[in-house]
C-alpha cells in the first residue's frame, strides 16, 4: 500500500479506476478497508484516491488534538503528493465536513463538490454529537445508533422492512468491530474534531458546482442541515433521498445521481 509523507505524518492511500481525478473522503471511523464497497462504484468512472485519515487505519496516529483544518490540510497535501492541482471531491458524513473545510480554504482546488449526509456546523446546524454515545450503556448505545441511522427505524418498522433490518444489522456489526487502543484514540480525536466543525459562515466562498445530497430520515445529519449548506453556496443543488444517514444504500437513485453530477451531467428527477 502506498504512503504519502504529508504534514509530518505518513498517510496510507489507495488509487483505483480511470477517468477524471476524484478525491473521496469517508465517514467517521472509516478506513480504506471499510470504505472499499462505497468507493468501488466511483472507480468505475473516475481515477479515485481515498486515504486513511490521520489516526485511523494504516495512517500515522500523531498526538492530538486534531482539528478539521488538520484533516483538510492532509487532503490537500495528498493532492500535492499526487501532483493534482485540483480534483473532483466527494465527501460522506465526516468526510463531507472535511470536504467543506477543504473547499472553503482552497476553493480553486475543487472542481465539483458532492456532499453526502453532512452538516455545516454553527448557525447552519451540527451533526449529532456521536461522541456522547460513548457514555451510554452498550444496549442503549446500540438502540440510539439505530434510531439515528434512520428516524423511522423503530422495532416495528424493522420487523416489517427486512432490507432496512439487514442494513441496521450491517451497520451495527461494522461499528462493533474490535479496535486497538491506538485506533480507539484516533477515533476519539476524530469525534472531538468533528464536534467543533463550523464552516457555515465561510461556505459562500465555494464557487464550484455542488451537489448536497441528504436522506429524508437522517437522524445524524438532518435534512435542514443540508438545506442550510445548499443555501450558502451559489452553485449548489439540494437533492433529498428516501432513506436515512445511509440513504445511498436505500435509494437506488442516489449513487446514479452522484456519479452523473461528478461526471458533469445534469441530475434529473
Amino acid at each position: 500500500m502506498p504512503t504519502a509523507r504529508v504534514n509530518g505524518i505518513d498517510i496510507a492511500y489507495v488509487r483505483s479506476g480511470a477517468g477524471p481525478r476524484l478525491l473521496f473522503l469517508g465517514g467517521s471511523g472509516q478506513t480504506l478497508a471499510s470504505s472499499a464497497p462505497m468507493v468501488e462504484p466511483f472507480a468505475s468512472s473516475f481515477d479515485v484516491v481515498v486515504h486513511d485519515q490521520r489516526g485511523l487505519g494504516d495512517t500515522s496516529i500523531p498526538p492530538g488534538p486534531y482539528s478539521m483544518a488538520d484533516y483538510a490540510a492532509d487532503a490537500a497535501g495528498l493532492l500535492d503528493h499526487l501532483g493534482w492541482p485540483s480534483a473532483l471531491v466527494a465527501g460522506v458524513s465526516f468526510g463531507g465536513m472535511v470536504a467543506q473545510e477543504l473547499a472553503v480554504t482552497w476553493p480553486h482546488r475543487v472542481e465539483r463538490l458532492a456532499l453526502l449526509c453532512t452538516s455545516p456546523g454553527g448557525a447552519g446546524g451540527s451533526s449529532f454529537p456521536l461522541h456522547e454515545l460513548e457514555a451510554l450503556a452498550p444496549d442503549e448505545r446500540a438502540r440510539r445508533a439505530v434510531e439515528l441511522l434512520d428516524t423511522r427505524f423503530t422495532p416495528s418498522w424493522l420487523e416489517a422492512h427486512p432490507d432496512d433490518r439487514a442494513l441496521a444489522q450491517f451497520m451495527a456489526q461494522r461499528g462493533s468491530a474490535p479496535r486497538s487502543d491506538d485506533e480507539l484514540r484516533g477515533m476519539r480525536e476524530q469525534l472531538a474534531a468533528r464536534s467543533h466543525h463550523d464552516v457555515f459562515e465561510r461556505l459562500h466562498v465555494i464557487t464550484s458546482p455542488t451537489l448536497v445530497a441528504c436522506g429524508r430520515y437522517d437522524g445524524i445529519a438532518p435534512l435542514e442541515n443540508g438545506s442550510a449548506i445548499a443555501g450558502r453556496i451559489s452553485r449548489a443543488e439540494l437533492r433529498v433521498y428516501e432513506g436515512g444517514h445511509a440513504f445511498f444504500a436505500q435509494d437506488p437513485a442516489a449513487f446514479a445521481d452522484v456519479l452523473a453530477f461528478l461526471g458533469g451531467d445534469p441530475v434529473h428527477g
